[in-house]
């Protein structure tokens, strides 16, 4: 089932786990406590630092509040590699490096709980967390109600090719999306990352948000005007490797084996991975902790509404396959121990796996084995949807394949999939947005537009949590690069089709009460011609559905105009078109054609006692429900 939403209000961050002590001054007069936390850690009195360095034989912070000497405040050793000091004259805003030493060599490191950088190859600034959150009593959707836009910050709302975009730059567009019936943003990795342009899978300071981006106190203005607007921020999170470029993590306290990385990785065949040889080493406790520090903090003190994990198939396997020779064990126990603590402790805050193995253990409960996250990315629904809808001709179609995809399920749960027809990865690397793939070169195409927004349809109403991705609303053409920026000027252009994308999710969402069904869990496939490429589905939420719940999907894959289609029916009475692809509104070039609501007549049909025949437009869907009064 969906999670409910009976959350509390969002709380104070909890403090780290990490070791504290109280010092004292020469004079053997107490001076303030060290404070716990990791990184840096400002107080009314200055700022703690503590950091983990276990093969250090000496370290000290360096800044611009002692001018950046080594020898002014070293830090003492408290034990299990952790070394801290209280600098009374540190405060925010001021910048500030590790100076460490092993076997006699001294080098600057930045700090690896750094909430904040001047760029990835600078240096660490200390940061003060307050904020000012307003009345921010947001409260997250439940699982069945979501829709998610995805976006890259850099790109999705850029001034000029010149500078990339920012989070308040993102947040400009909010009143936009929330007109369009978002209610949940899913954001690229926003870490700071070498440069000022990268899709964001390349992080070097885990836990400082990206300079060029606005850094934190920007990012936490964009999650709370979200909020404000009554969506969701999901932030995608990288775990499978760090860097590898601007990555001080590496060899951080000047140990390491095999040429390896240092504390923070593998040291040996387990580090590999496509993006180098830069895994976490997820046995290490400190490591671990690490992560699930950043997992949390994300959370908690940056009040985001869920995380999605990128490429996990690479942590809980070497080759990110089946492959039980290179299984990660410790990789499989820290996405489930970081799964377990949120569920405990923010249950309505979701947690996405982007795995594309089709393993249902992924979002099984901990409880029952499984690694508990709450959703994961289906390729059992794009590849086999996005295939029908690009491929040449009509007859290479498969109804059957469309079928599969409609019906694929986790756990007997809808919603452990999130569905789509385009994300980053599938508009990308070699491949182009679905429109650009139909007709390349040409996607203001009538036939683009008409599969483009059939593949849409099927994604607002398919069993899973639907997403989309920046600008799929008005048809952006071409593949996605972290160099163009969208271009805005076509959501005004092809204001039509932004307007079939606003109804479908109004729809998907049940705002008009009359589909309750495609937020349910039941789906019944139920007509399949492959010969003509039809298919209908039925969606509905309660027993055995009924008026203003069940909701029927009818799909024509072929460019063939039917005059009167028949398919079988699940109740008699009057079923009403809720929804025509084919409207000449949504764009001039459509047909328009005629397709009104029909009465259910008795008589075998689908598995049905009840059927109806109805006109339907080539590549076009209508959606179809009944009032509560009927019946």
């Amino acid at each position: 089932m969906s999670k409910s939403n009976a959350s509390p209000a969002q709380g104070a961050p909890r403090a780290k786990s990490s070791p504290s002590a109280t010092r004292k001054s020469a004079s053997g007069a107490p001076r303030v406590p060290l404070q716990p936390g990791m990184g840096a850690v400002p107080h009314p009195a200055g700022t703690t630092f503590r950091v983990w360095a276990p093969n250090a034989e000496a370290v000290a912070v360096i800044g611009t509040f002692n001018k950046w000497s080594a020898t002014k405040n070293p830090l003492q050793p408290e034990g299990n590699g952790y070394w801290a000091t209280d600098v009374p004259t540190a405060k925010p805003g001021d910048e500030y490096k590790f100076h460490l030493t092993h076997q006699g060599r001294s080098f600057d490191r930045n700090d690896p709980y750094s909430r904040q950088v001047t760029n990835s190859a600078g240096a660490s600034v200390v940061h003060d967390p307050a904020f000012d959150w307003g009345d921010d009593h947001f409260q997250m959707p439940a699982w069945n109600e979501l829709v998610i836009y995805e976006l890259h910050v850099g790109t999705f709302n850029a001034p000029h090719t010149d500078r990339v975009g920012t989070f308040l730059d993102v947040a400009e567009k909010l009143p936009y999306l929330r007109d369009l019936g978002i209610n949940c943003i899913e954001l690229l990795p926003a870490t700071e990352f070498p440069g000022s342009r990268s899709w964001g899978y390349n992080p070097s300071n885990p836990f400082a948000l990206e300079s060029d981006y606005g850094g934190p106190q920007a990012f936490k203005e964009l999650v709370k005007q979200a909020h404000q607007q009554g969506i969701a921020v999901v932030l995608d999170v990288v775990y499978n490797h760090f860097g590898p470029g601007d990555l001080d993590l590496w060899q951080f306290d000047g140990w390491s084996e095999n040429d390896g990385g240092g504390i923070y990785f593998y040291n040996d065949w387990r580090a590999r991975t496509p993006w180098g040889d830069n895994r976490p080493d997820y046995g290490r406790p400190e490591v671990r902790q690490y992560i699930r520090d950043n997992a949390l903090m994300w959370l908690e003190e940056y009040r985001v509404d869920g995380l999605r994990a990128d490429a996990i198939a690479f942590i809980r396997n070497v080759h990110g396959e089946e492959d039980p020779g290179a299984e990660l064990p410790d990789g499989w126990s820290l996405m489930r121990w970081i799964n377990e603590e949120i569920d405990q402790t923010m249950p309505w805050k979701i947690t996405i796996a982007e795995d594309m193995r089709g393993n249902a253990h992924i979002t099984e409960t901990v409880a029952n084995g499984g690694q508990g996250f709450d959703s994961q990315w289906d390729s059992s629904f794009v590849y086999p949807i996005r295939e029908a809808l690009t491929a040449g001709e009509d007859a290479d179609r498969d109804m059957h394949a469309v079928a599969g995809a409609l019906a694929e399920g986790y756990n007997g749960d809808a919603f452990h999939r999130v569905i789509y027809t385009e994300s980053h990865d599938e508009v990308a690397n070699g491949k182009s947005r679905v429109a650009e793939e139909i007709m390349p070169g040409a996607a203001d195409h009538y036939f683009s537009k008409k599969r483009t927004t059939l593949g849409a349809a099927l994604v607002l109403t398919a069993p899973g949590i639907p997403m989309l991705f920046q600008g799929q609303e008005f048809l952006a053409a071409g593949a996605f690069n972290d160099t163009e920026p969208l271009q805005w000027a076509n959501a005004e252009h092809r204001s039509g089709l932004v307007h079939l994308y606003r109804d479908l999710i109004a729809l998907r969402r049940n705002q008009r009460g009359h589909t309750r069904g495609l937020g349910g869990q039941h789906t019944h496939v139920f007509h399949i011609n492959n010969t003509d490429k039809l298919i209908a589905f039925a969606r509905w939420a309660d027993g055995d559905g009924g008026p203003s719940d069940t909701t029927i999907v009818l799909a024509n894959f072929a460019n063939q105009t039917h005059e009167a289609y028949t398919i079988g029916l699940p109740g008699p009475g009057h079923w009403h078109v809720r929804f025509n692809s084919d409207w000449r509104g949504y764009d001039g070039e459509f047909l328009d054609f005629e397709s009104f609501g029909v009465e259910a007549a008795e008589g075998e049909a689908d598995g049905y006692a009840w059927h109806g025949s109805i006109g339907l437009a080539p590549y076009a869907v209508l959606i179809l429900s009944q009032d509560l009064k009927e019946n």
